[in-house]
């Protein structure tokens, strides 16, 4: 079984770690924190599209995620605030939300009433930032149902031939399905039969088109001559520069950052910001059959 996702390599020599990670470009050194939210709030503005990754249930990056946003924003920054946690269906819902709630709770009843899935403990914060700052808030996510429908039956169950050619899911780049296939199983612990592993890897193909698709859509202003900037707040996986949303997207125009919880492979991100990893259970646990009886 392969030790999981988002796991801590063993212990290391403080200072080859230190070594390590500024060789990679990371943040994760004593006192760096303050320095690397004010050097990545004022780099934010330089792009056209920034995509902010996260471990889903690691608190502390989402707070360090908030801060940079939030610096930048009080700086003059206005983005569009792209959100993997909300569907792609719920964009009327949530343009209302926005302009008629006065705090987070309200706007994710009317945008997400089941709340399944999100802590959103998490995600409050920024949304209070985007009514009290009235930036627009994006509803970016493939839903799980439909992400269902790609995964059984393919991308042209779900979408025309105009929106699979728009959304460039016509002919999948042959590598990036590859990649996918492997990151799906190893997230999966390698406990997944390889009859799933193709059908679940077009299913992340599809959400990270469709990401795409509601970013470039967000960045159009009627009426103006330049482009609004877009943020996407997402999971580390759909912010990768090498697999992720960034590959349906113009090159040149992106930032990408992860917030991890091990040093990510190199060209994963244009920065990778460590954090300590949050404390949860083994997830390979729930893939392993249990031990006989005598």
């Amino acid at each position: 079984m392969r030790r999981r996702r988002g796991a801590l390599p063993g212990p290391r020599p403080l200072a080859g770690m230190a070594a390590a990670l500024l060789l990679a470009g990371c943040s994760w050194l004593p006192g760096s924190r303050d320095a690397a939210v004010a050097s990545l709030a004022a780099e934010l503005p330089r792009h056209e599209v920034v995509l902010l990754g996260e471990v889903h249930d690691n608190a502390q990056g989402h707070r360090l995620r908030l801060q940079a946003l939030t610096r930048a924003v009080r700086a003059g920054w206005r983005p569009a605030i792209a959100m993997e946690q909300f569907d792609r269906e719920r964009q009327a819902d949530l343009d209302r939300a926005m302009r008629t709630c006065t705090n987070a709770d309200c706007v994710i009843q009317a945008a997400a009433p089941a709340r399944t899935g999100w802590d959103w403990a998490h995600y409050r914060p920024v949304l209070e930032l985007a009514l009290r700052e009235k930036l627009p808030v994006v509803a970016a996510n493939l839903s799980r149902a439909d992400a269902g429908t790609v995964m059984k039956q393919g991308p042209a169950a779900l979408f025309d031939t105009n929106e699979l050619r728009r959304l460039g899911l016509l002919a999948p780049p042959p590598d990036l399905l590859a990649a996918q296939r492997k990151e799906v199983a190893e997230a999966h612990c390698g406990a997944l039969p390889p009859s799933m592993l193709g059908g679940m890897a077009m299913a992340q193909l599809a959400r990270d088109a469709v990401i795409a698709g509601a970013i470039t859509s967000a960045a159009r202003v009627p009426g103006a001559s330049t482009q609004r900037p877009v943020v996407l707040l997402a999971g580390n996986g759909h912010v990768r520069r090498d697999i992720g949303v960034p590959r349906w997207l113009k090159p040149g125009t992106v930032l990408s950052v992860g917030y991890t919880e091990q040093p990510a492979a190199p060209g994963a991100y244009d920065r990778d910001i460590l954090t300590p990893p949050a404390k949860r259970e083994d997830p390979c646990k729930a893939f392993q059959l249990p031990t006989p009886r005598n």
